[in-house]
């Protein structure tokens, strides 16, 4: 073994002083991300060192009051929170879990009110009483969401808060989505509901500014490490396994990747209508997936056409179900608003369980254009995907409710307002074709329901492909508009035919959008991609940097990284 020269020990000192530098300065930093947390949430409290009770109660007041200046309502975030703690040891986290807690609480008392009210109790018109049971499922759910946010998850910090935003974006949702509904079908018992549900909603909301506040001092502080060392983040806050998720077995990764015909696959049932397999329709299979299951349960459907409106209850996990092809195995229905039926509850396929994988199907609503809202599928299901599928309909057709959603190589019809809810959701290689609608009509592609600037939603369209489905000649077709005040929609590195309305986006109502919506265009390309004619709205975002429009990467956006299962085709992290 030969000596190290002269230069060889003049580097090794030089890289064990960078080491030393960085290792310093990390530890600096995790003692500057507690000191950002305490000053976001208060700090923690002190016991009694010898000051009067007064002084405590000022000092623990002031303390409570910091975290609901942060908010979005703050007095009624201090109304609920400064009679509640009691206790004069109170940190960071007590303080998250007391505002969740407050929600929770105020959730089960207006939902105890709301459905035992004496109009209620005769309702004869069939619409409100359906929108009534959507309602009862939606707030079921949204207590589901926020009683799993009273638990931090044992993961890493970056996984730990988007889990957390998840569900309490999520529970916001589903009450939103509970008025929108009664306020489409009921409108008697519309502005009833508002009123009722506002206390919970404002709660809900303040619980997830807590959560979003702390976890952007923290994500701001590792970035200042890794601009420093390439450490932080990657080190300090993740750990990372791959592109699968934790609870996917070897067998069931081999399972998604293989490209080979499905008569090799291993599964639990197969669905076919002629008799071949175990059961003649998809629900009957549903059935006997176990509850709340951490194993994958694999259904194979058989090419035919399944006339049935299928539900994935939240107790149904971790199903896959596999077809023949997206035009071979198809699940078809005609639920549709005009003929009496809530949007929410229109949904062709409407899916629930987490974890769910749809693989080589198809999901369609043949209500027709004249019909309105008529879903082909309905998700709510955090952590769901559906590969090389296709969506039929005509308004409404794909209902990307809320949490954590992947679409891959999927293709997508519709008219109006056709992909749209309160989702996180990645579009990724997707083929987007707008149908001819009703005369008179026009087509918007997107309609983003985000209620609150704290949650971690939006619409993110990326390398996909928009074109006609039908001769548009006389039909004007816009990218979305903004069905609420936070509407998020991002269009990234997508083709887009000459078909495209050169102002690109459609006000809701009246002449503009507000000003609060992010809208973004980022390096589309193909005729209709042109921006220089695009309506002038301060949402409307034209030139965002790399380090903005990565934000809405399946990395970053649904932390894909972690749980997005693999395909033999290309996989983007990145934008």
């Amino acid at each position: 073994m030969s000596l190290p020269s002269a230069n060889d020990q003049e580097n090794v000192a030089s890289r064990k002083k960078t080491i030393k530098r960085i290792t310093i300065i990390a530890v600096s930093s995790i003692v500057f991300v507690g000191c950002i947390v305490a000053a976001v949430v208060g700090i923690k409290l002190g016991k009694n060192n010898g000051n009067s009770s007064a002084s405590n109660s000022n000092s623990f007041s002031t303390a409570i009051k910091a975290v609901c200046d942060i908010t979005l309502y703050p007095q009624s975030c201090y109304n609920s929170l400064g009679p509640l703690a009691k206790s004069k040891d109170l940190n960071p986290q007590d303080i998250y879990k007391l505002s969740v807690q407050v929600a929770v609480d105020e959730l089960s008392r207006a939902s105890d009110v709301f459905f035992n009210l004496p109009e209620l109790k005769n309702i004869s018109d069939p619409m409100a009483v359906k929108a009534l049971d959507s309602c009862h499922d939606l707030l079921s759910l949204a207590l589901d969401s926020l009683n799993e946010s009273l638990s931090i998850p044992k993961k890493s910090l970056r996984e730990a808060f988007a889990d957390l935003k998840t569900r309490l974006s999520a529970a916001g949702t589903y009450q939103q989505t509970c008025i929108d509904g009664l306020g489409s079908a009921a409108p008697a018992f519309a502005s009833v509901a508002s009123h009722n549900f506002k206390n919970s909603g404002e709660s809900t909301s303040n619980g997830l500014s807590i959560i979003d506040n702390i976890d952007q001092s923290i994500q701001n502080s590792a970035e200042s490490i890794d601009r420093i060392g390439q450490i932080g983040r990657r080190r300090l806050l993740m750990d990372f396994d791959g592109d699968f998720p934790s609870w996917m077995s070897s067998k069931d990764r081999k399972l998604l990747q293989s490209s080979k015909g499905n008569d090799n696959l291993k599964v639990d049932v197969v669905v076919a209508r002629d008799g071949s397999g175990d059961f003649t329709n998809i629900g009957e299979a549903l059935n006997v997936v176990p509850e709340k299951s951490k194993k994958r349960f694999v259904i194979y459907v058989k090419k035919g056409i399944y006339v049935e409106n299928v539900r994935v209850e939240k107790t149904k996990w971790n199903v896959m179900m596999i077809g023949d092809g997206m035009d071979a195995t198809i699940v078809s229905g005609s639920l549709n608003f005009v003929d009496g039926t809530p949007t929410f509850q229109t949904a062709t396929f409407a899916v629930f369980g987490q974890g769910f994988i749809a693989r080589d199907m198809g999901f369609r609503n043949t209500a027709g254009a004249a019909k309105h809202q008529a879903v082909a599928l309905m998700s709510t299901a955090d952590l769901s995907v559906f590969y090389r599928c296709k969506f039929d309909a005509y308004q409404d057709t794909l209902y990307s409710h809320s949490n954590r959603q992947f679409y891959r190589e999927c293709n997508i019809y519709g008219t109006v307002d056709f992909i749209f809810g309160n989702s996180a959701v990645v579009f990724q290689n997707c083929n987007i074709l707008p149908k001819k609608p009703m005369p008179g009509q026009q087509n918007t592609i997107t309609a983003q329901g985000k209620i609150d600037p704290n949650q971690n939603t939006g619409i993110a369209i990326q390398n996909c492909t928009v074109w006609p489905s039908a001769n548009l000649t006389g039909v004007s077709t816009f990218l979305g508009r903004p069905w609420k005040n936070y509407s998020t929609t991002v269009y990234m590195n997508t083709m887009m035919a000459g078909f495209i309305d050169p102002k690109g986006w459609l006000p809701w109502v009246g002449t503009t959008a507000p000003d609060t919506i992010y809208y973004v265009e980022y390096r589309n390309f193909g005729p209709g991609a042109v921006t220089k004619n695009r309506v002038n709205w301060k949402g409307l975002k034209l030139n965002i940097t790399s380090k903005e429009a990565n934000k809405f990467s399946v990395k970053q956006f649904i932390q894909g990284d972690k749980w997005l299962p693999s395909t033999d085709v290309a996989f983007k992290k990145d934008i």
